[in-house]
């Protein structure tokens, strides 16, 4: 908290606590109705204002184990005014005082009264002023927080409109979707598109980084997907396309994509832009190296074909499932997805299994089962 603060207030802060404490050392001279000689009076104040700092600091950064560093400062501090006790000790005290001597007692009481009225002045004009910047800041700061606040919820709102929620029915397949959104707004968009030729695109992918940039890049590949799939059925000409509308776009940012063709007679078109490898019957399905979409415009995408039987099951994911992280720190980690697909585990066991293991990023997985014929 003190770290947040300002420099100026800070400063502002530790010079009042200066004054005020100033203003109690000069207090202390009334009480001793002003004989302490100069030598030790101007230095005995001015230590008493700046150990009153060092207490200040050394309990703001130290907060509940601060008396590591109050105690040896109260040590310092009475050492160092004994010594100027011990060098400057008070003169004797008179029965009696002359015309001289209370002229010169009236003077000094003036001197230290008014000292004290500019200290205490000085010091509480401090505290005055940091307390209207701080609130002035926290003000500030709520009204920002609520303003992200409610963008953040804005663009959930947009990416939950991203999400599907009646599937089409898809003649010789069984789909199966889950999205387990992260607290914060993330990047994981899916699509299951018909097309007019009577085939289904299903689309997956994953926008990197977090917040009203991820959501916005998602919602532009969704917005670029209804236009290119309106000229093109071939996943990888709609990689491509993808990849030169995103390029300049994305800030910095990319995508990784997955894009299949189911077709009815169980004929699968397949093509990668850097997403995790889909998995065919718990056995993960090769890909040549491919680059995420938005990176360059050069990028070229290839298209693979397989074949699924009857009863054979496709998974297609996000890297929120794999990269799950336990509290010990333990992924998830692909093998064990490996090994729950073995196990003819669904999309939904597997996403609620790494949700459960430690979700930190979206989840998202699509199962493909090709319907046994009757």
């Amino acid at each position: 908290m003190w770290r947040t603060i300002p420099l100026k207030s800070r400063v502002i802060f530790l010079l009042a606590v200066f004054f005020v404490f100033v203003g109690i050392g000069l207090a202390n001279d009334v009480t001793d109705l002003g004989r302490q000689p100069m030598a030790r009076f101007v230095p005995s104040v001015l230590l008493i204002g700046l150990f009153a700092v060092f207490y200040a600091s050394s309990g703001i950064a130290l907060r509940g184990k601060s008396w590591k560093a109050v105690v040896p400062l109260f040590v310092l501090q009475a050492f160092c005014m004994g010594l100027l006790g011990h060098f400057f000790p008070d003169p004797p005290h008179a029965a009696q005082l002359n015309a001289a001597e209370m002229g010169h007692l009236r003077n000094r009481m003036a001197f230290v009264g008014v000292g004290i009225i500019i200290s205490v002045v000085l010091g509480y004009a401090g505290f005055v002023h940091v307390s209207i910047s701080e609130g002035r800041r926290y003000v500030r700061a709520q009204a920002e927080k609520a303003t992200l606040e409610a963008e953040m919820a804005a663009a959930r709102e947009v990416q939950r409109m991203m999400v599907p929620e009646n599937l089409p029915l898809i003649a010789g397949y069984e789909i199966e979707t889950v999205y387990r959104p992260a607290a914060e707004v993330g990047g994981d968009f899916f699509q299951v598109i018909p097309l007019k030729s009577g085939r289904t695109l299903i689309v997956i992918g994953d926008v990197s980084g977090k917040g009203l940039r991820a959501a916005m890049i998602v919602s532009m590949l969704v917005g670029m997907l209804c236009v290119v799939t309106s000229s093109t059925d071939e996943p990888a000409e709609i990689l491509a396309e993808l990849n030169r509308r995103l390029c300049g776009r994305a800030h910095g940012g990319f995508a990784t994509c997955l894009v299949i063709r189911l077709d009815d007679d169980g004929q699968l078109a397949l093509a990668n832009a850097g997403h995790p490898s889909p998995y065919l019957n718990g056995k993960e399905i090769p890909f040549t190296g491919s680059t995420p979409l938005g990176l360059t415009e050069s990028a070229t995408y290839i298209q693979t074909t397989l074949e699924m039987s009857a009863g054979d099951r496709a998974l297609l994911q996000t890297d929120g499932i794999a990269e799950a992280r336990s509290e010990q720190g333990v992924l998830f980690g692909f093998a064990r997805v490996e090994s729950l697909l073995r196990d003819g585990a669904s999309a939904r066991t597997i996403a609620e299994a790494a949700q459960h293991h430690g979700q930190n990023d979206d989840l998202t997985a699509i199962s493909i089962v090709r319907r046994r014929l009757t």
